[in-house]
């Protein structure tokens, strides 16, 4: 791959063991074909940075990938599993898409954010919780759902949101 020309935190970050894991998703694709590595490189760096992509991250990857930086913004910047500023240490994801939010998104929203107290896109004061509105998670039949880090939760009722985050402190 390209030689890294990064300095700062986003030189630290690609460390060798990083760049192993980064190599093993590209060889998965052909030669010259490195952009079809891009989502799963992102998600490496983004797990190895604390939940989130800085710019300097970004840059550092698309020297890597050897691509335009916008390619790379442009994919960082669709996909609501990517964050490009710091998120608290759990991700809360509740999708307000049109299944869920007739199945009674509002209200797990509207529960959340009393419970946190924080509003979609905040995050708690301890540095806990990130609490994110997302459009849909493709798990429409088992609305209303949320994604809790990286794992799905559905049918909610606002008492299963408490077992949630009692089961988190």
């Amino acid at each position: 791959m390209t030689e890294m020309q990064v300095t700062g935190p986003a030189e630290q970050l690609f460390n060798e063991q990083l760049r192993y894991r980064l190599d093993n998703w590209i060889a998965k694709y052909p030669v010259n074909q490195t952009q079809s590595a891009l989502i799963p490189c992102m998600h490496l760096i983004q797990d190895a940075n604390g939940g989130w992509l800085s710019d300097d991250l970004l840059k550092a990857l698309a020297v890597y990938l050897d691509l335009p930086f916008i390619s790379v913004m442009e994919v960082a910047t669709f996909y609501t599993m990517f964050e490009l500023s710091p998120v608290g240490q759990h991700k809360i994801s509740v999708c307000t898409n049109i299944s869920c939010q007739l199945c009674g998104s509002e209200a797990i929203v509207e529960h959340l954010q009393q419970r946190l107290g924080v509003t979609l896109g905040e995050t708690t004061a301890d540095g806990k919780f990130t609490l994110k509105e997302v459009e849909c998670l493709g798990a429409c039949c088992g609305a209303p759902m949320l994604l809790l880090d990286k794992q799905y939760h559905e049918f909610l009722t606002p008492e299963k949101v408490d077992e949630l985050l009692e089961g988190i402190k």
